[in-house]
């Protein structure tokens, strides 16, 4: 497959992110989707084996998604939670067996209920958490880390040098931030929470 081939659906989800930012930038916390770089360091944070099922939060059009398949997660046990109403159908037809639930992951617990047997063995999120205060953040990674099994990860990207919320402001969690991804474009962190 030609190297241009391979470019045009990255081409077509920058430009679907574009157009979704300026038409409604409340919704889209992001003017362009995460590279494969970021997605890939994401993902890395995710043992593919663990039990239970990894919930995404803001997958947009599905950067970190397919980074986690191909990690080897399989897409029955992805669960996504997608808040633009037109991203929805696209993740619906791009991933075939993923579950993808239509609503506000700042209200997790509400989105999912019923959706898990068990807990989860990671949350993966690239909401911008820092478009909100840091109450609502605190409550987000406490829902997310209450809905994950002993030690499973709450893994978070952001443009930032600092972890979107600070260490003190969760008790018993340990924050590990990653490298900076240089690759992506603005570049970025990965910060993994844990209960200790």
């Amino acid at each position: 497959m030609p190297e241009a081939t391979l470019d045009r659906p990255r081409l077509a989800d920058e430009l679907r992110f574009i157009r979704n930012w300026f038409e409604r930038p409340l919704l889209t916390g992001a003017v362009s989707p995460s590279g494969r770089a970021l997605a890939r360091r994401m993902a890395r944070y995710v043992d593919p084996v663990a039990p239970g099922q990894v919930l995404e939060l803001g997958p947009g059009t599905g950067p970190v998604t397919a980074a986690l398949v191909g990690r080897g997660v399989p897409p029955e046990r992805l669960c996504l939670v997608e808040y633009n109403p037109d991203f929805v159908p696209l993740l619906v037809e791009r991933y075939p067996g993923v579950r993808v639930l239509h609503g506000d992951a700042y209200r997790v617990r509400d989105v999912t209920a019923g959706a898990f047997d068990r807990p989860l063995a990671a949350v993966v999120s690239s909401l911008p958490l820092l478009t909100r205060p840091l109450a609502e953040r605190v409550r987000l990674i406490e829902d997310c880390l209450d809905l994950a099994a002993p030690g499973g990860p709450f893994v978070q990207f952001t443009y930032g040098l600092a972890p979107p919320v600070p260490p003190v402001a969760l008790a018993g969690c340990t924050v590990v931030g990653s490298p900076r991804v240089w690759w992506n474009m603005p570049p970025a962190r990965v910060w993994v929470y844990r209960r200790d």
